[in-house]
């Protein structure tokens, strides 16, 4: 590897899938101010996710729709005026 361009900070945190509430141990530098109790007994820093393996269509076979903040009401505004009738 290349020296002095990849970040020396890498630690085990939780990956929390919100979607499939969901969580797996792995490494990360991503910063987190929330921290949970692992299974060992030990406390990492969470890092929320929205979609892993266990709720992408892909890997489970479903197609879900996860709509976040309203992101597809805000597309349907945004685009309404384009549509033709």
């Amino acid at each position: 590897m290349k020296e002095g361009i990849h970040p020396d900070n890498y630690r085990t945190v939780i990956f929390k899938d919100l979607t499939a509430d969901w969580r797996f141990l792995g490494k990360s530098c991503a910063e987190s101010k929330d921290s949970e109790q692992w299974e060992d007994g030990n406390e990492y820093p969470v890092i929320k996710v929205e979609v892993s393996s266990a709720s992408h269509p892909f890997y489970t076979g479903k197609n879900t729709l996860v709509d976040t903040a309203g992101r597809i009401d805000k597309f349907r505004t945004r685009y309404a005026k384009h549509k033709k009738s």
